[in-house]
């Protein structure tokens, strides 16, 4: 694991040491900070990595997720969030979990051409997709390359249903395209906040949209039309599940209709990751916060059981539950999710042979 000096903080990064891959055998280590190594502990700037998949939607059969397919444009995500699962797939592509995965980023350029194609097959069937079910598709190179944009191009020309999750205010440039969507009822968008606080979300999120950004976005969303549902992720016991109130409350008032949240959940390398990073940016609190994420865990930080993993179960995250549940009924009246429609798809080869 690469170490950082007691002294030293990455602004603007979330993650503040390079975890070693455990696909790897060797491992680098700083011994002595005058030595050769310290050269992995710098905060290189922003990488893109070209990669040229065969297929763009991934399926999941987990049972925790509500949807089973989704689509990622770009791997690793330059918003940096401390928390963020999606760091372990890094390690997949022969990269940290840690800074590697948010300066190192994979950009899968032929996204559009691929998600036509799966939509020509001859045997396929539509049903929602999540944009991006790992990591952001609104993150801020998306401002240049414009790879969700194209996708959300074939969606609208195929009229297939897709959901969008994202931080980002970005997304506001593709309103033309989400409002076509969603007159059809082809489009549903979260907006994740996780606190109202600017000194949190400068340390948790360095890279993000500000709180009060991303009511904005949600206030215009709503009114061009297209549903928004708020996305508090993740809940942190002791950082920011006290704020959940507020979160849905504010939300609401901005035009957002349903809300979700998750537990934070610390798998593989993030619970190193995250460790490091709470007794940096918030020494007071740390033991408190870990303490409070392992009660929601069965006494781990790494949690890997289907059902609890991101629900989490205890005294604790049943309190947490219940200020849920008590503030969505307060505040938005209940949390009933809209259906997208699927039998508007229409296969370019379907149009083809209906000209004879």
């Amino acid at each position: 694991m690469d170490t950082v000096k007691n002294d030293a903080y990455f602004r603007g990064r979330g993650a503040q040491i390079n975890t070693h891959n455990k696909f790897f055998k060797e491992k680098y280590v700083c011994e002595h900070i005058e030595g050769l190594d310290e050269v992995f502990l710098e905060n290189t700037a922003t990488q893109l990595i070209e990669s040229y998949p065969k297929r763009i939607i991934s399926k999941s059969d987990s049972p925790d997720l509500r949807f089973m397919r989704s689509i990622n444009p770009y791997q690793g995500c330059e918003h940096g969030c401390i928390y963020c699962y999606a760091r372990n797939a890094h390690e997949y592509w022969g990269y940290s979990a840690g800074l590697d995965f948010e300066r190192k980023i994979i950009v899968k350029r032929n996204c559009a051409e691929l998600l036509a194609k799966e939509f020509d097959q001859k045997n396929y069937i539509a049903a929602p997709i999540m944009l991006s079910g790992n990591t952001d598709c609104y993150q801020p190179i998306e401002r240049k390359l414009k790879l969700t944009r194209s996708l959300l191009e074939v969606f609208l020309q195929y009229k297939h249903p897709v959901s969008i999750i994202s931080k980002n205010n970005l997304i506001l440039r593709d309103l033309d395209l989400l409002r076509c969507l969603a007159k059809d009822h082809l489009v549903h968008v979260a907006v994740t906040i996780n606190s109202l606080s600017e000194e949190l979300r400068q340390k948790m999120e360095p890279r993000t949209v500000t709180a009060q950004g991303r009511l904005k976005v949600i206030k215009q969303l709503s009114d061009a039309g297209i549903p928004v549902m708020l996305m508090c992720a993740p809940i942190i016991p002791g950082l920011n599940s006290d704020e959940m109130p507020a979160l849905i409350e504010q939300a609401a008032r901005h035009g957002a209709t349903t809300a979700a949240f998750t537990l934070v959940r610390l798998n593989g390398a993030i619970g190193e990751l995250f460790t490091d990073w709470i007794y940096k940016a918030f020494p007071d609190r740390a033991e408190k916060v870990l303490h409070g994420i392992a009660a929601c865990h069965g006494g781990q930080l790494n949690d890997s059981q289907f059902g609890r993993r991101m629900k989490g179960d205890g005294v604790l995250a049943e309190s947490i539950h219940q200020l849920f549940k008590l503030s969505v009924n307060r505040f938005m009246g209940g949390n009933c999710r809209i259906e997208l429609r699927t039998d508007l798809f229409t296969p370019k080869k379907g149009k083809q042979l209906g000209l004879f």
